[in-house]
């Protein structure tokens, strides 16, 4: 079954907030994970580090990676 309307025209953006992502241990691919606070998300790293391989992907603010391994560029 086709889906009906008109396809979006918006590309969709991040949320702003504190991104982790979570993989399986031995995993290519991950989940990402958005979190309010800086507390939320250090609370979070601690909870799935104890069976899953997280990865700290950074904050955005304004449509932009604030800090992390793209900071300063937009997010798509």
């Amino acid at each position: 079954m086709e889906k009906k309307g008109r396809p979006a025209t918006k590309p969709p953006t991040l949320k702003e907030g504190f991104y982790l992502e979570v993989r399986s241990k031995g995993s290519s691919s991950g989940v990402k994970i958005r979190r309010d606070t800086r507390a939320d998300m250090e609370f979070a790293v601690r909870q799935y580090e104890k069976s899953k391989t997280v990865t700290y992907l950074g904050e955005v603010k304004a449509g932009r990676w604030v800090d992390g391994k793209n900071a300063g560029k937009k997010t798509k």
